[in-house]
């Protein structure tokens, strides 16, 4: 199975050619999208966000991520395999979380082009193949060279700062519940508002902001029944503090 993990936006143009590529070369296998509004161009969120999400996919699956402001320029496309699986992607810092929390993993550089690239589009052109064809049981050996690290590498530790924003104003962190004391009476704090915390929802006043950790292991800044984007007027990249 394949995952996608991108900032095309899944109301563009984008997303669907890089469906129509994956079925031309593995029309069989299943493609399932998790996220496609990742933070535009802003790989250090997207790197969070991959990491967090890809915990989702079961062993054997191949994840194609592109978060690639610097598509056609001499930043290398990489497969890296972590996790029992497969991440396709640009040697940007996008995988390299993943990578730097996984004890066994691997690197390659794709050095395989085809015949018609666009300087804009790797995820349909380049990346879509290769992760088909690992999605088909078939490593590219061909295609590859390995590689004894990324050229870039962003740091492994949590990212305390707004990594994504949802429809309903809900506002995601990079820092890990697992790692955050939740037996404690810990506060948040954001542009200067303390934020406490709270298991669901529905412990908090209805409009009163909380904080938990979210579905996916981060903790989230919340309102209950009410945007705390709008509320707080937060965005992506606004710093946030966690204090006892």
């Amino acid at each position: 199975m394949i995952y996608l993990v991108t900032d095309f936006g899944a109301a563009d143009i984008y997303v669907g050619q890089v469906k129509a590529e994956l079925a031309r070369h593995a029309p069989a296998v299943a493609v399932v999208d998790l996220l496609h509004e990742a933070p535009a161009f802003r790989v250090e969120p997207g790197a969070h966000l991959l990491a967090a999400l890809s915990q989702c996919c079961p062993p054997g699956s191949v994840i194609l991520a592109v978060v690639d402001p610097g598509v056609g320029t001499s930043r290398k496309p990489v497969v890296l395999r972590a996790r029992d699986s497969y991440f396709v992607g640009p040697d940007n810092g996008l995988l390299s979380v993943v990578a730097a929390r996984s004890r066994d993993k691997a690197v390659w550089e794709i050095v395989w082009r085809p015949e018609a690239l666009s300087r804009s589009f790797h995820g349909r052109d380049l990346f879509a193949p290769i992760a088909a064809r690992l999605a088909l049981g078939i490593f590219p050996s061909d295609a590859l060279r390995p590689l004894a690290a990324f050229d870039v590498q962003l740091d492994e530790a949590d990212l305390a700062e707004i990594v994504y924003i949802d429809h309903y104003g809900n506002a995601i962190t990079g820092l890990r519940g697992d790692d955050v004391a939740r037996n404690t009476p810990l506060t948040l704090t954001i542009h200067g508002a303390n934020v406490r915390h709270a298991e669901v929802f529905a412990a908090a006043p209805a409009g009163e902001a909380f904080w938990y950790v979210n579905s996916v292991g981060l903790v989230e800044i919340a309102c209950n029944r009410v945007s705390a984007a709008a509320r707080l007027g937060l965005a992506v990249g606004d710093s946030v503090h966690i204090r006892s």
